[in-house]
Protein backbone atom coordinates (compact mmCIF):
# COMPACT_ATOMS: atom_id res chain seq x y z
CA UNK A 1 0.00 0.00 0.00
CA UNK A 2 1.23 3.49 -0.82
CA UNK A 3 2.39 5.79 1.98
CA UNK A 4 -0.85 7.26 3.35
CA UNK A 5 0.90 10.50 4.22
CA UNK A 6 1.59 11.06 0.51
CA UNK A 7 -2.09 10.44 -0.24
CA UNK A 8 -3.26 12.78 2.51
CA UNK A 9 -0.97 15.55 1.26
CA UNK A 10 -3.08 15.79 -1.89
CA UNK A 11 -6.17 16.89 0.08
CA UNK A 12 -7.00 20.29 1.56
CA UNK A 13 -7.17 19.14 5.16
CA UNK A 14 -6.82 21.36 8.23
CA UNK A 15 -4.16 20.50 10.79
CA UNK A 16 -1.11 18.25 10.95
CA UNK A 17 -1.19 14.45 10.75
CA UNK A 18 -0.49 12.81 14.11
CA UNK A 19 -1.54 9.15 13.82
CA UNK A 20 -3.16 6.91 11.18
CA UNK A 21 -4.83 3.66 12.22
CA UNK A 22 -7.22 1.15 10.60
CA UNK A 23 -10.89 1.80 11.34
CA UNK A 24 -13.79 -0.66 11.40
CA UNK A 25 -14.19 -3.98 9.63
CA UNK A 26 -15.82 -3.00 6.34
CA UNK A 27 -15.80 -5.63 3.60
CA UNK A 28 -15.64 -3.26 0.61
CA UNK A 29 -13.32 -0.29 1.22
CA UNK A 30 -10.12 0.01 3.26
CA UNK A 31 -10.73 2.61 5.98
CA UNK A 32 -8.40 4.48 8.34
CA UNK A 33 -8.85 7.14 11.00
CA UNK A 34 -6.37 10.00 10.91
CA UNK A 35 -5.88 12.01 14.09
CA UNK A 36 -4.50 15.55 13.92
CA UNK A 37 -2.12 17.16 16.39
CA UNK A 38 -4.01 20.43 16.84
CA UNK A 39 -6.89 20.58 19.32
CA UNK A 40 -8.91 22.89 17.05
CA UNK A 41 -8.44 20.79 13.90
CA UNK A 42 -10.81 17.99 12.98
CA UNK A 43 -9.81 14.36 12.67
CA UNK A 44 -10.45 12.58 9.38
CA UNK A 45 -11.49 9.26 7.85
CA UNK A 46 -9.33 8.13 4.94
CA UNK A 47 -10.71 5.51 2.55
CA UNK A 48 -9.40 3.56 -0.40
CA UNK A 49 -12.40 3.08 -2.70
CA UNK A 50 -12.92 -0.43 -4.08
CA UNK A 51 -13.02 0.53 -7.77
CA UNK A 52 -13.59 -3.11 -8.79
CA UNK A 53 -17.08 -2.85 -7.28
CA UNK A 54 -17.60 0.88 -7.86
CA UNK A 55 -16.21 1.11 -11.37
CA UNK A 56 -17.35 4.70 -12.00
CA UNK A 57 -15.54 6.47 -9.17
CA UNK A 58 -16.14 9.94 -10.63
CA UNK A 59 -19.89 9.25 -10.82
CA UNK A 60 -19.84 7.75 -7.32
CA UNK A 61 -18.16 10.79 -5.80
CA UNK A 62 -20.32 13.21 -7.78
CA UNK A 63 -23.39 11.42 -6.37
CA UNK A 64 -22.10 11.75 -2.82
CA UNK A 65 -21.13 15.39 -3.27
CA UNK A 66 -24.56 16.26 -4.70
CA UNK A 67 -26.37 14.43 -1.88
CA UNK A 68 -24.33 15.84 1.01
CA UNK A 69 -24.45 19.38 -0.42
CA UNK A 70 -28.23 19.19 -0.84
CA UNK A 71 -28.81 17.85 2.68
CA UNK A 72 -26.48 20.51 4.14
CA UNK A 73 -28.51 23.25 2.43
CA UNK A 74 -31.72 21.79 3.88
CA UNK A 75 -30.22 21.73 7.39
CA UNK A 76 -29.02 25.33 7.04
CA UNK A 77 -32.42 26.48 5.77
CA UNK A 78 -34.09 24.93 8.82
CA UNK A 79 -31.65 26.68 11.14
CA UNK A 80 -30.25 23.40 12.49
CA UNK A 81 -27.33 23.55 14.89
CA UNK A 82 -24.22 21.33 14.84
CA UNK A 83 -24.63 20.73 11.11
CA UNK A 84 -21.15 19.24 10.66
CA UNK A 85 -22.28 16.26 12.76
CA UNK A 86 -25.56 15.83 10.86
CA UNK A 87 -24.21 15.37 7.35
CA UNK A 88 -20.97 13.86 6.04
CA UNK A 89 -18.32 16.30 4.79
CA UNK A 90 -15.86 15.21 2.09
CA UNK A 91 -12.58 17.04 1.57
CA UNK A 92 -11.56 18.39 -1.85
CA UNK A 93 -8.11 18.13 -3.36
CA UNK A 94 -5.73 21.07 -2.94
CA UNK A 95 -5.63 21.79 -6.66
CA UNK A 96 -9.24 21.04 -7.71
CA UNK A 97 -12.78 20.61 -6.40
CA UNK A 98 -12.65 16.84 -6.87
CA UNK A 99 -13.24 14.78 -3.71
CA UNK A 100 -11.11 11.81 -4.78
CA UNK A 101 -7.49 11.19 -5.73
CA UNK A 102 -6.06 8.51 -8.03
CA UNK A 103 -2.51 7.46 -7.15
CA UNK A 104 -1.97 5.38 -10.28
CA UNK A 105 -3.31 2.20 -8.69
CA UNK A 106 -6.11 3.13 -6.28
CA UNK A 107 -8.72 5.81 -5.65
CA UNK A 108 -8.78 7.64 -2.31
CA UNK A 109 -11.09 10.02 -0.48
CA UNK A 110 -11.12 11.79 2.87
CA UNK A 111 -14.09 12.83 4.99
CA UNK A 112 -14.26 14.71 8.25
CA UNK A 113 -14.50 12.41 11.28
CA UNK A 114 -17.73 12.98 13.24
CA UNK A 115 -16.79 13.35 16.92
CA UNK A 116 -18.80 12.19 19.92
CA UNK A 117 -20.78 9.70 17.84
CA UNK A 118 -21.34 5.96 17.67
CA UNK A 119 -23.00 3.24 15.62
CA UNK A 120 -24.90 0.13 16.74
CA UNK A 121 -25.01 -3.39 15.35
CA UNK A 122 -28.00 -4.85 17.24
CA UNK A 123 -31.34 -5.00 15.43
CA UNK A 124 -34.08 -4.36 17.99
CA UNK A 125 -37.54 -2.83 17.64
CA UNK A 126 -36.12 0.47 18.93
CA UNK A 127 -33.14 0.51 16.58
CA UNK A 128 -35.36 -0.60 13.69
CA UNK A 129 -37.79 2.25 14.36
CA UNK A 130 -34.85 4.67 14.39
CA UNK A 131 -33.57 3.18 11.14
CA UNK A 132 -36.94 3.48 9.44
CA UNK A 133 -37.28 7.08 10.55
CA UNK A 134 -33.72 7.96 9.48
CA UNK A 135 -33.84 6.35 6.05
CA UNK A 136 -37.32 7.74 5.36
CA UNK A 137 -36.05 11.21 6.28
CA UNK A 138 -32.99 10.68 4.09
CA UNK A 139 -35.21 9.94 1.08
CA UNK A 140 -37.49 12.87 1.93
CA UNK A 141 -34.55 15.30 1.99
CA UNK A 142 -33.55 14.20 -1.53
CA UNK A 143 -36.94 14.25 -3.26
CA UNK A 144 -36.16 17.65 -4.80
CA UNK A 145 -32.43 17.23 -5.47
CA UNK A 146 -31.70 19.03 -8.77
CA UNK A 147 -28.79 16.88 -9.89
CA UNK A 148 -29.19 13.67 -11.88
CA UNK A 149 -27.40 10.85 -10.08
CA UNK A 150 -25.84 7.83 -11.74
CA UNK A 151 -26.28 4.21 -10.66
CA UNK A 152 -23.09 3.57 -8.70
CA UNK A 153 -23.70 -0.17 -9.24
CA UNK A 154 -25.78 -0.48 -12.45
CA UNK A 155 -28.89 -2.69 -12.17
CA UNK A 156 -28.11 -3.32 -8.49
CA UNK A 157 -31.69 -4.29 -7.61
CA UNK A 158 -33.07 -5.08 -11.08
CA UNK A 159 -35.20 -8.20 -10.59
CA UNK A 160 -35.70 -8.81 -14.29
CA UNK A 161 -31.92 -8.91 -14.79
CA UNK A 162 -31.43 -11.32 -11.86
CA UNK A 163 -34.02 -13.70 -13.31
CA UNK A 164 -32.36 -13.55 -16.72
CA UNK A 165 -29.07 -14.48 -15.08
CA UNK A 166 -30.73 -17.42 -13.32
CA UNK A 167 -32.31 -18.64 -16.55
CA UNK A 168 -28.97 -18.40 -18.35
CA UNK A 169 -27.37 -20.46 -15.59
CA UNK A 170 -30.12 -23.09 -15.90
CA UNK A 171 -29.71 -23.26 -19.68
CA UNK A 172 -25.96 -23.77 -19.38
CA UNK A 173 -26.06 -26.03 -16.29
CA UNK A 174 -22.23 -26.18 -16.20
CA UNK A 175 -22.02 -28.40 -13.11
CA UNK A 176 -25.08 -30.58 -13.72
CA UNK A 177 -26.88 -29.21 -10.67
CA UNK A 178 -30.20 -28.16 -12.20
CA UNK A 179 -32.01 -31.47 -11.66
CA UNK A 180 -31.51 -31.46 -7.89
CA UNK A 181 -32.87 -27.89 -7.54
CA UNK A 182 -35.69 -28.12 -10.07
CA UNK A 183 -38.28 -27.94 -7.28
CA UNK A 184 -36.89 -24.60 -6.14
CA UNK A 185 -36.62 -23.32 -9.71
CA UNK A 186 -40.30 -24.16 -10.19
CA UNK A 187 -41.20 -22.25 -7.02
CA UNK A 188 -39.24 -19.20 -8.19
CA UNK A 189 -40.70 -19.25 -11.70
CA UNK A 190 -44.23 -19.44 -10.30
CA UNK A 191 -43.60 -16.08 -8.62
CA UNK A 192 -41.50 -14.48 -11.35
CA UNK A 193 -44.20 -12.32 -12.94
CA UNK A 194 -45.32 -10.87 -9.61
CA UNK A 195 -41.76 -10.24 -8.46
CA UNK A 196 -40.92 -8.22 -11.58
CA UNK A 197 -43.81 -5.86 -10.84
CA UNK A 198 -41.58 -2.90 -9.91
CA UNK A 199 -39.80 -2.78 -13.28
CA UNK A 200 -43.13 -3.18 -15.06
CA UNK A 201 -44.80 -0.36 -13.11
CA UNK A 202 -41.75 1.80 -13.69
CA UNK A 203 -41.96 1.37 -17.46
CA UNK A 204 -45.66 2.21 -17.32
CA UNK A 205 -44.83 5.49 -15.61
CA UNK A 206 -46.75 4.56 -12.47
CA UNK A 207 -43.79 4.02 -10.14
CA UNK A 208 -41.06 6.67 -9.83
CA UNK A 209 -37.44 6.13 -9.01
CA UNK A 210 -36.27 8.04 -5.94
CA UNK A 211 -32.83 8.77 -4.59
CA UNK A 212 -32.39 5.85 -2.18
CA UNK A 213 -29.64 4.67 0.14
CA UNK A 214 -29.79 1.04 -1.10
CA UNK A 215 -27.86 -0.35 1.89
CA UNK A 216 -30.23 0.20 4.79
CA UNK A 217 -28.55 -1.46 7.74
CA UNK A 218 -28.80 -0.41 11.38
CA UNK A 219 -25.05 0.29 11.48
CA UNK A 220 -25.34 2.78 8.62
CA UNK A 221 -26.78 5.36 11.02
CA UNK A 222 -24.60 7.56 13.21
CA UNK A 223 -25.94 8.23 16.71
CA UNK A 224 -24.99 10.95 19.14
CA UNK A 225 -22.87 9.75 22.04
CA UNK A 226 -26.03 9.50 24.17
CA UNK A 227 -27.06 6.61 21.91
CA UNK A 228 -30.58 8.03 21.54
CA UNK A 229 -30.35 10.69 18.83
CA UNK A 230 -29.68 9.82 15.19
CA UNK A 231 -27.23 12.33 13.75
CA UNK A 232 -27.03 11.23 10.12
CA UNK A 233 -27.04 8.40 7.63
CA UNK A 234 -23.58 7.19 6.60
CA UNK A 235 -21.96 4.88 4.01
CA UNK A 236 -23.27 6.67 0.92
CA UNK A 237 -21.58 4.59 -1.79
CA UNK A 238 -24.79 2.94 -2.92
CA UNK A 239 -26.92 6.11 -2.92
CA UNK A 240 -28.53 6.16 -6.38
CA UNK A 241 -31.84 6.26 -8.22
CA UNK A 242 -33.97 3.26 -7.27
CA UNK A 243 -37.49 2.30 -6.28
CA UNK A 244 -38.18 2.92 -2.58
CA UNK A 245 -38.63 -0.82 -2.25
CA UNK A 246 -34.82 -1.06 -2.19
CA UNK A 247 -34.53 0.77 1.13
CA UNK A 248 -37.62 -0.82 2.67
CA UNK A 249 -37.22 -4.42 1.57
CA UNK A 250 -33.45 -4.69 1.92
CA UNK A 251 -33.52 -3.68 5.59
CA UNK A 252 -36.20 -6.24 6.42
CA UNK A 253 -34.49 -9.08 4.57
CA UNK A 254 -31.67 -9.02 7.11
CA UNK A 255 -33.16 -7.14 10.06
CA UNK A 256 -36.41 -9.10 10.33
CA UNK A 257 -34.91 -12.56 9.74
CA UNK A 258 -34.98 -14.55 12.98
CA UNK A 259 -32.32 -16.88 11.59
CA UNK A 260 -29.06 -16.53 9.71
CA UNK A 261 -28.84 -15.70 6.02
CA UNK A 262 -27.27 -19.13 5.52
CA UNK A 263 -29.02 -20.94 8.34
CA UNK A 264 -28.89 -24.72 7.76
CA UNK A 265 -31.76 -25.17 10.24
CA UNK A 266 -34.80 -23.79 8.45
CA UNK A 267 -36.83 -23.98 11.66
CA UNK A 268 -34.83 -20.94 12.83
CA UNK A 269 -35.90 -18.81 9.88
CA UNK A 270 -39.04 -16.72 10.28
CA UNK A 271 -40.10 -13.16 9.45
CA UNK A 272 -40.11 -11.08 12.64
CA UNK A 273 -43.27 -8.97 12.64
CA UNK A 274 -42.13 -6.90 15.64
CA UNK A 275 -39.17 -5.66 13.59
CA UNK A 276 -41.43 -5.11 10.59
CA UNK A 277 -43.89 -3.03 12.59
CA UNK A 278 -41.18 -0.93 14.22
CA UNK A 279 -39.29 -0.24 10.99
CA UNK A 280 -42.49 0.49 9.05
CA UNK A 281 -43.78 2.84 11.74
CA UNK A 282 -40.51 4.78 11.68
CA UNK A 283 -40.25 4.79 7.90
CA UNK A 284 -43.79 6.00 7.26
CA UNK A 285 -43.46 8.71 9.92
CA UNK A 286 -40.95 10.51 7.70
CA UNK A 287 -41.50 9.10 4.19
CA UNK A 288 -45.30 9.33 4.07
CA UNK A 289 -44.98 13.02 3.20
CA UNK A 290 -43.75 12.20 -0.32
CA UNK A 291 -44.71 8.55 -1.00
CA UNK A 292 -47.37 7.85 -3.60
CA UNK A 293 -50.26 5.49 -2.73
CA UNK A 294 -48.83 2.88 -5.12
CA UNK A 295 -45.54 2.93 -3.24
CA UNK A 296 -47.20 2.53 0.17
CA UNK A 297 -49.56 -0.25 -0.89
CA UNK A 298 -46.65 -2.24 -2.34
CA UNK A 299 -44.43 -2.16 0.76
CA UNK A 300 -45.40 -5.77 1.61
CA UNK A 301 -44.30 -6.68 -1.91
CA UNK A 302 -40.96 -5.03 -1.12
CA UNK A 303 -40.60 -7.21 1.97
CA UNK A 304 -41.04 -10.29 -0.22
CA UNK A 305 -38.99 -9.02 -3.15
CA UNK A 306 -35.64 -9.03 -1.42
CA UNK A 307 -35.57 -12.58 -0.03
CA UNK A 308 -36.88 -13.67 -3.43
CA UNK A 309 -34.11 -11.76 -5.22
CA UNK A 310 -31.45 -13.20 -2.94
CA UNK A 311 -32.79 -16.73 -3.42
CA UNK A 312 -32.46 -16.19 -7.17
CA UNK A 313 -28.91 -14.85 -6.85
CA UNK A 314 -27.65 -17.58 -4.51
CA UNK A 315 -29.26 -20.31 -6.60
CA UNK A 316 -27.83 -18.95 -9.86
CA UNK A 317 -24.38 -18.96 -8.29
CA UNK A 318 -24.83 -22.52 -7.06
CA UNK A 319 -25.86 -23.69 -10.53
CA UNK A 320 -22.92 -21.82 -12.08
CA UNK A 321 -20.45 -23.55 -9.78
CA UNK A 322 -20.04 -20.93 -7.04
CA UNK A 323 -18.20 -18.30 -9.05
CA UNK A 324 -19.50 -15.12 -7.33
CA UNK A 325 -20.16 -15.58 -3.61
CA UNK A 326 -17.45 -16.93 -1.35
CA UNK A 327 -18.41 -20.33 0.05
CA UNK A 328 -17.26 -22.19 3.14
CA UNK A 329 -18.36 -25.64 1.97
CA UNK A 330 -19.63 -27.14 -1.33
CA UNK A 331 -23.36 -26.82 -0.57
CA UNK A 332 -23.13 -23.33 0.94
CA UNK A 333 -24.96 -21.45 -1.84
CA UNK A 334 -27.71 -24.08 -1.88
CA UNK A 335 -28.13 -23.75 1.90
CA UNK A 336 -28.30 -19.97 1.46
CA UNK A 337 -30.92 -20.38 -1.27
CA UNK A 338 -33.11 -22.60 0.90
CA UNK A 339 -32.83 -20.25 3.91
CA UNK A 340 -33.82 -17.22 1.83
CA UNK A 341 -36.71 -19.11 0.28
CA UNK A 342 -37.95 -20.10 3.75
CA UNK A 343 -37.82 -16.41 4.71
CA UNK A 344 -39.81 -15.56 1.59
CA UNK A 345 -42.47 -18.12 2.52
CA UNK A 346 -42.72 -16.61 6.00
CA UNK A 347 -43.08 -13.12 4.51
CA UNK A 348 -45.88 -14.39 2.28
CA UNK A 349 -47.65 -15.92 5.28
CA UNK A 350 -47.54 -12.57 7.08
CA UNK A 351 -48.60 -10.45 4.08
CA UNK A 352 -52.23 -9.89 5.20
CA UNK A 353 -50.96 -8.82 8.63
CA UNK A 354 -48.44 -6.45 7.02
CA UNK A 355 -51.13 -4.87 4.85
CA UNK A 356 -53.39 -4.35 7.86
CA UNK A 357 -50.60 -2.67 9.81
CA UNK A 358 -49.73 -0.35 6.93
CA UNK A 359 -53.39 0.61 6.58
CA UNK A 360 -53.42 1.46 10.30
CA UNK A 361 -50.56 3.95 9.78
CA UNK A 362 -52.39 6.04 7.17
Amino acid sequence: MKDLNLIIEQFAITGTVDTIKPLGNGLINDTFVMRTKEADAPDYVVQRINHHIFTNVEGLQNNIKAVTTHIRKKLEARGESDIDRKVLTFVSLKDSDKTYYFDGDSYWRIMVFIPRAKTFEAVTPDSSRDAGRAFGQFEAELVDIPETLVESIPDFHNMELRLRQLREAVAADPKGRVAEVQWLLDELESRADEMCKAERLGREGKLPKRICHCDTKVNNMMFDEDGKTVLCVIDLDTVMPSFVFSDFGDFLRTGANTGLEDDPNLDNVEFNMDIFRAFTEGYLSTAKQFLLPIEIENLPYAAALFPYMQTVRFLADYINGDTYYKIQYPEHNLVRSKAQFKLLQSVEKHTPEMKAFIDSQK
